[in-house]
């Protein structure tokens, strides 16, 4: 009986073999030896098989950092490492249809096969990035607060193609790429000179009059 893993794993095999998509869904299922109303319990398409190995990765990858017992005294930014060094720790073990995906993606913007995880992994990061907020590790702007997590997806996305062509042994450019790249991120997220600059000049104009009630 077909079931949302071997269907997962019947699709990885066939495309990893044959380097493309099965041409039908008949087809898939007759050489899978499956009805091929059964493939339709599960999935809609080809491409939301290849969607839902990508989701249930950064799924597994959230439960995985989440069960840990440091988790709760992480820091925003200790909290998003976590995600990064552990999500692309398990993709290891998918490299080849990683590559096999990602590189059959065309155009800019997030590709299809990851527009479903952008949504998990927004959600994941404005939880932590808010958790961040409250605790004053991360500056709260007007306006550019709910845009610090399109700067951690974007962050994603380069780790991730950075990954894909990263051919050192372990693929230890790929976690130093990662450390670079979140420490700068949350580094913008925190509190800087330019901040206190624009401080200092609500001050003044608020309180503009100062300097003619002292004669100046």
């Amino acid at each position: 009986m077909a079931t949302t893993e071997s269907i997962q794993k019947a699709y990885i095999d066939f495309v990893l073999t044959e380097g493309a998509q099965p041409k039908s869904v008949y087809i898939f299922a007759k050489k899978n030896k499956m009805a091929e109303e059964e493939f339709y319990k599960f999935f809609g398409s080809f491409d939301a098989v290849e969607q839902s190995v990508w989701t249930d990765l950064t799924r597994k990858t959230m439960a995985e950092i989440r069960a840990q017992e440091v988790w709760l005294q992480y820091s925003s930014r200790e909290k998003a490492l976590s995600f990064f060094y552990s999500f692309f720790e398990l993709l290891k073990s998918s490299r080849s249809f990683a590559v096999y995906s990602i590189k059959k993606q065309r155009g800019l913007g997030t590709p299809k096969v990851l527009e479903p995880t952008k949504d998990i992994f927004e959600e994941f990061a404005d939880g932590i990035l808010s958790e961040g907020i409250e605790t004053q590790e991360l500056t709260d702007r007007k306006f550019f607060s709910k845009r610090y997590k399109d700067a951690l997806w974007i962050q994603f996305g380069f780790v991730l193609n950075f990954w894909i062509n990263d051919d050192s042994a372990g693929f230890e450019k790929t976690d130093e790429a990662i450390e670079k790249g979140i420490n700068v991120t949350f580094d913008l997220f925190q509190r800087s000179p330019i901040d206190n600059l624009f401080e200092y000049g609500k001050f003044l104009a608020k309180n503009g009059g100062i300097k003619e009630k002292m004669g100046f």
